[in-house]
């Protein structure tokens, strides 16, 4: 009853007009004047106190103490984790009146409340981890003053390394996270969330094999799992058989059982696996679709039935690649939340401005008249090349407005912030004061930032992002999540522009070369643009071999000064990427019998591989880890093809050269064989080989030489390919591909 009652008390007072009588002082002459009052001693105003009694000193000068529930007095700042009105979810509300401040907001509030106080009262900013700045103040006083923000999406989500670090460092008390030390703020001080916060047992996306285990029913139970191309597929990564009975209610009973065993949170995803094109359409299934116009319905209708036997929960599901397009007829429950992704979509301009974007915002405005649960998932980095340049900041804000305006309630940005990616720390910084705020200035948001976190440096490191994203504007090509920086070296990494970024990198170092700690950044956001030289420079023929051994050394030592671990999404490292380039790029090819010689093609290549497959197997120059560039496809069959020497050779090896990418179904054929002739009619078995299977979810290549003893012309090169992606993989049922890039016969 006592605490009932000074709740009420404080609502009381936080509702009233301010009437402000005194200034409020926080420190004087260097001594601290402030306290720290725990009015309602939960776990987040805990944090709040640990957080604010932290850097408050640091700005002060001196420890600053911290007590419960106390008759207040002049100095102190006063916590409390309570309704408030007029504040939504995570919102806040900050007064500074009669000599005091109180801050208040509803549990995580309360802290994104101090986060701010510390912001814009204090001028502390933290950029990234153990990286923040934070003015001393011997003299501060504060004048009346209330503040009340909420936020633009109330579920914000972003991707980071420092979120990685952070959790790992983190003590757990009555299931939040408290703060312990430096690396553990960035969640708090960025106001994100994360999915284990909100959803059963973590389960949030791409559950369906979690839910159905094919371990457990594919054996027995095929008729689970999708049929499509004559037969049912059941396999890891498998979506099911929507309209099969028992398959709902056996997921029925899992969810009630994890529902049981997770009291404290209520909402749970029921989504497809990863993967396009491997939806059911058994007879029943595909009369849903029909009716429904996409193959959404039948998920719709499954997941509609879930939520209605736990009306209490929230049930939430992809509308993701084959599921994107909304149904015609089925209306998603209240307790149903859509997780709408825009992956196809390109990112040069806004989701209104290209054709990709336009079509995503049909399903966008069609999914919006249904249902005001949406959960958008937007996508802002070169997956496949996270050291990429990648201008896209101007079409963030746009599309988070765009967000906003068609009633999206929760957002997450996937932008793989990875250590030493394209501008690591800036992208979630632009992203998350977008998130709380979409109506936020760009342009003060970009100077603010780059002024503080690189200082001197800073105009000509804007000068760099402006000129790319004019660039990338100018040209109008496409901008897209996995690609390499060889699709611009023509465009927006062309000659003329990468030196004029490099004389932006150059003036930025010079103006912070006496700032250790801001050099090193600029430094480390340099990388993108050194690490696309390197990619560029190997697909040129006549590139100076001694100037590129010379950057990649340079490149080589900054990832390892910097501590730079990864470089795209399936975690291929850099330090291999320099072993690598020196062996595969750097090495003179000068004794291979096939340079430039002619290809015949027996089984050709996927149609759009047909013009550079003329001349890409036998140019002397290595593919990459983006099959975007350089490298030949052959989708779901095998390869037949011939090389004409030109005149009789004696040939000791041939060597293929395979990409592997899984992720991107592309596989490692079963096999080859290679066969020389006279006459280009009658060929004589030179050798062959099978290759293991592998289920390598890195980027990588497969060099196979076949060595033997042989004369001919014409060397013919038969792959045999898997064809179909196996029951392992989330392309299950469909067609995969294979690519080969160079050839090489000695």
């Amino acid at each position: 009853m006592k605490k009932k009652l000074l709740l009420c008390v404080i609502l009381l007072l936080t509702a009233l007009p301010l009437i402000c009588q005194a200034h409020t002082t926080l420190s004087k002459g260097g001594k601290p004047k402030a306290r720290i009052v725990n009015l309602t001693e939960t776990p987040h105003t805990e944090i709040a106190a640990d957080i604010l009694g932290r850097f408050l000193g640091e700005s002060l000068g001196g420890s600053i103490p911290v007590t419960g529930a106390a008759a207040l007095k002049k100095g102190d700042i006063v916590l409390t984790d309570c309704e408030v009105p007029g504040v939504g979810e995570d919102g806040f509300l900050i007064e500074v009146k009669d000599g005091k401040v109180f801050i208040s907001g509803r549990e995580k509030g309360v802290v994104y409340g101090v986060c701010d106080f510390l912001e814009k009262e204090l001028g502390m900013d933290y950029w990234g981890n153990f990286e923040y700045d934070l003015p001393l103040h011997a003299d501060l006083t504060l004048p009346c003053k209330s503040r009340l923000e909420n936020p633009t999406f109330r579920y914000r989500q972003a991707s980071h390394w420092c979120l990685r670090n952070g959790n790992a460092a983190a003590t757990s008390d009555n299931g939040v996270n408290k703060i312990r030390s430096a690396d553990t703020l960035y969640r708090w001080w960025y106001r994100l969330e994360e999915p284990h916060e909100l959803f059963v047992d973590n389960l949030w996306v791409h559950t369906c094999k979690h839910l159905l285990p094919v371990e457990k029913y594919g054996e027995t139970h095929p008729e689970y799992y999708a049929w499509y191309g004559g037969e049912r597929h059941p396999g890891s990564a498998s979506q099911w058989c929507l309209s099969n009975p028992e398959v709902f209610e056996i997921v029925c009973a899992t969810l009630d059982s994890l529902f049981n065993a997770n009291p404290g949170l209520g909402m749970i995803s029921i989504s497809q696996n990863d993967g396009s094109d491997t939806f059911c359409r058994c007879p029943e299934c595909q009369r849903i679709i029909e009716e429904e116009g996409s193959p959404s319905g039948p998920i719709m209708r499954f997941i509609n039935a879930v939520a209605e036997r736990f009306p209490d929960k929230q049930i939430s599901t992809l509308a993701y690649l084959f599921s994107v397009k909304p149904p015609k007829v089925t209306v998603p429950r209240d307790n149903v939340s859509i997780m709408l992704c825009d992956i196809d979509c390109r990112r040069q301009t806004a989701l209104t401005e290209n054709p990709s974007g336009q079509e995503f915002m049909e399903c966008l405005e069609g999914w919006s008249r249904l249902t005001q649960n949406i959960f958008l998932w937007d996508y802002g980095i070169n997956f496949d090349n996270y050291l990429s340049p990648f201008p896209n900041f101007g079409t963030i804000k746009d599309n988070m407005v765009i967000f906003r305006d068609h009633g999206v309630k929760m957002h997450f940005s996937q932008i793989n912030s990875s250590l030493g990616g394209d501008f690591a720390e800036l992208r979630p910084y632009i992203v998350s004061k977008l998130m709380w705020n979409a109506s936020a200035d760009l342009d003060s948001l970009e100077n603010h930032f780059c002024k503080g976190y690189y200082g001197a440096a800073a105009p000509y490191v804007l000068h760099y992002i402006h000129e790319l994203e004019g660039a990338s504007i100018g040209t109008d090509q496409e901008l897209f999540i996995y690609d390499s920086p060889v699709t611009f070296k023509n465009t927006t990494l062309r000659p003329a522009l990468m030196k004029r970024y490099n004389v932006l990198f150059d003036q930025a170092e010079a103006a912070v070369a006496d700032d250790p700690v801001r050099l090193k950044r600029v430094q480390r956001s340099r990388l993108s643009l050194q690490y696309s030289a390197l990619e560029i420079a190997r697909t040129d023929p006549d590139h100076d071999a001694v100037t590129v051994s010379k950057d990649l050394d340079l490149f080589e030592s900054r990832v390892k000064e910097f501590g730079i671990e990864t470089l795209n999404e399936r975690t291929n490292k850099p330090l291999d990427y320099c072993a690598l380039y020196r062996k595969r790029y750097l090495n003179n090819d000068s004794d291979n019998l096939s340079f430039r010689r002619p290809v015949i093609f027996i089984i050709p290549p996927k149609e759009k591989y047909m013009t550079i497959a003329r001349t890409a197997l036998t140019d002397g120059l290595y593919g990459g880890a983006g099959y975007v560039e350089s490298w030949v496809g052959w989708e779901g069959t095998d390869a037949d093809f011939v090389i004409d020497l030109g005149e009789e050779k004696s040939v000791s090896s041939v060597s293929v050269d395979f990409l592997r990418q899984i992720g991107a179904w592309v596989m490692e054929p079963l096999g080859m064989k290679v066969l020389l002739s006279s006459d280009g009619e009658n060929y004589t078995l030179f050798n062959e080989e099978s290759f293991p299977e592998t289920r390598d979810g890195t980027i990588g290549f497969k060099t196979v030489t076949l060595g033997g003893s042989l004369s001919g012309r014409f060397v013919r090169i038969q792959v045999e390919g898997l064809k179909i992606c196996p029951e392992w993989h989330y392309g299950v049922g469909n067609p995969c591909w294979f690519f080969i890039d160079e050839v090489s016969v000695r």
